[in-house]
Formats: C-alpha cells, structure tokens, sequence
C-alpha cells in the first residue's frame, strides 16, 4: 500500500493544536512530534477525570515549543498567540466533548464549540503566512434520523442534544469562514485553507472521561465491578484513535498541495465496524474478564440509537481508508490498558501503536 503521509513534510514544520491536553489531542500531539513537527498547543488544563491525564502520562509539556494554557473564550490573547506563532498548519481540537455533560451546561458547550470555534476561525484571517487549518468536529453532527445507510458530508446538519447542535452550528461557521474570507479578494485572506473533519466515537489507550463507554468498562475491570451498560442496543461506528488521527495529517498534507481539497470531510471505520454497544463489550470481554449489566433507562437522556459514517469523499478524494478492523481496534485499546495497568509507561505504549498502525 502506498504511504499515506511523509515524515518530511512535517520535519521542522510550525504546527498550532488547539485542544492539545486532550484524548485525542494527546495522541495527535505525539505523533507530531514524533516526526519532528514544531508544535504549540493551546488548551485548558485537563479535567478531572477516572484516570491520568494521558498529557501528563507522555511527558508531552516538554516537548512542545509552547504550552499555553488558556481559555478560547479569550480571543484577544488567542489572537495573540496564533499572531506570534505564525503556524503553517493549524489543527483545531478544543471543545466541550462529552454528550451527557452538554445537557447539564449547555451554555458552556455552545460557548466553546461554536464562540470558541469562532475566536479561532478570525484569528486564523488574520496571519500573515500561509496556513492549512483543520477544524475538528464530529459525526454527530447530521440531522439523525436513525437511518440505515451511513451520511455524507453533504446529507443535512442538525443535533438534537446541546453538544451535537454545537457541532452542527460549528460547522455553519467553518463553511461560512471559508466562502467568505478565503480567496485573494481585498477583504480575504491569501493562502488560508479551512477544511472541517467529521469523526466520532474514537477509542484507544489513555481515554479516561467519564461517561465514555470505553474508559467506564475498564474502570469497572480494574475494581473487578460488573460493567453497566446503559444503551447496549445502540450502535456506533466505532474507531481507533489513531484512524482519525492519520486522517487529519494526511488531510493537512493534501490539502497543502491542493487548495481545492478544502471542504468537509467524514472520518469512519469500514461499515463492518458500525456495532451495538453490546457487541463492543462482549469483545473487550474477550481479552480481559468480567461481566456486565444492562442498565437501559428510559428516563435518561435522549442520545442516537444508530448512527453510521460514509468515507468515499476521503478515499476518493484523499487516498484514506481506515487500516484496523473492528476486532483489531478492541485489541489494540484494551492490550494498551492491560499493559499501562501493568506499570509500562504510557508514551512507550503510544508510540508502539503509532509504528504497528503506519505498517498496517
């Protein structure tokens, strides 16, 4: 299979992540500068959560060339920052992530997926460079209506909880950030590129938040407690991290030789690995002992029952497939908490996983 990426793009390149101190924030992060890429992040602290802050378990503070710790609802300071860095690639990945925490602070949850995606979209006019910015959202942000058929990145966009409406009103933003300030017009900016990536459900070693499905059963197995489940019936295109990762440096690279790349793009597993909750669980079981419980609420907060990606536009148009299976990615997760749990250091666990996914 032909490589999908080049190491020497990003050998020495000014690279700018928002949302560094995050899951997947974390992961992209250290491949980054795994592969020589110079990199400020911008983020909050972690927050508390049922584990380590995967950030902190890579040691990753030392190797940025800035880690700024700060709020996107600051937009001078964040204007600022984007200013004196000059990146030549951005990665936006700061938000408010969690579906259960949106319907307790929905306010904070539009405030940081849309205001916050706002303060980063005119910072980004601003720069004096050339600069291929990727802004990351989610799948969850099509109108649901429970389909059989996966979406595609031009299927209508709406969200019936706080966090996938956010996202969906994000994406209105991107698009309109794009079709008016990008191009050689007086009132543009040349050599700014926005495009917007589609990914959802990731899984994979360091994922510690709570009401995860993932970070909740390895929890349970670690205190050797029956596993809850509150909607096994539900279905998700489950990935790992690393799928969408990949896909938004090989996004970046393209889309620096190809202006005309810059549009929407999905992020998914192959069809095969769109499953029930309950499937998930019952391969986790397979490489690690326990026992769960149904606990479905009919009470509970409305969340999608199905939900399913489809990726042409990326294979077509990026040369993108996903590269684990469904069976794969459970292995690779849970061998990455057996192991961390075993006292193995995190980072050496990460970038293992970096090297076995570049040589699927």
């Amino acid at each position: 299979m032909p490589a999908r990426w080049s190491k020497e793009f990003w050998q020495g390149r000014r690279v700018w992540l928002s949302g560094h101190t995050g899951f997947k924030g974390s992961w992209l992060a250290l491949w980054l500068v795994h592969w020589g890429a110079i990199v400020e992040g911008y983020a909050q602290d972690p927050e508390p959560a049922g584990g380590p802050p995967l950030f902190e378990s890579l040691g990753l503070a030392a190797d940025l060339a800035r880690d700024e710790r700060a709020d996107l609802a600051d937009a001078g300071h964040l204007a600022d920052r984007l200013r004196d860095f000059q990146p030549e690639v951005l990665f936006h990945l700061a938000a408010q992530p969690l579906v259960q925490r949106s319907y307790q602070e929905p306010l904070l949850t539009w405030n940081s997926n849309v205001i916050g995606t706002c303060h980063v979209l005119e910072a980004a006019r601003r720069l004096e460079h050339p600069c291929v910015a990727v802004m990351i959202t989610t799948d969850k942000v099509y109108d649901n209506r429970e389909w059989d058929y996966g979406y595609r990145e031009n299927d209508p966009l709406g969200g019936h909880d706080p966090y996938s409406s956010s996202k969906a009103a994000a994406e209105l933003a991107i698009a309109s950030w794009r079709s008016s300030f990008c191009g050689s017009l007086p009132h543009q900016t040349p050599g700014l590129s926005l495009v917007s990536a589609r990914a959802g459900n990731v899984i994979g070693g360091g994922d510690w938040a709570e009401n995860r499905i993932v970070p909740d059963v390895v929890r349970a197995l670690i205190a050797g407690d029956p596993i809850v489940v509150r909607a096994p019936s539900s279905t998700r295109p489950w990935q790992h991290v690393l799928e969408p990762v990949g896909g938004y440096l090989q996004l970046a690279e393209q889309l620096h030789a190809n202006p005309g790349l810059a549009t929407a793009f999905n992020f998914g597993p192959d069809r095969s690995a769109n499953r029930p909750v309950r499937h998930l669980v019952e391969e986790i079981l397979r490489h690690w002992s326990g026992t769960w419980q149904d606990h479905s609420d009919p009470l509970a907060h409305h969340e999608a029952g199905r939900l399913d990606l489809t990726t042409d536009r990326a294979f077509h148009q990026l040369g993108w497939s996903p590269r684990w299976s469904f069976e794969t990615t459970i292995s690779e997760t849970i061998t990455w908490y057996r192991r961390f749990h075993s006292g193995e250091a995190a980072r050496d666990l990460c970038l293992e996983q970096i090297e076995h996914y570049l040589r699927a």
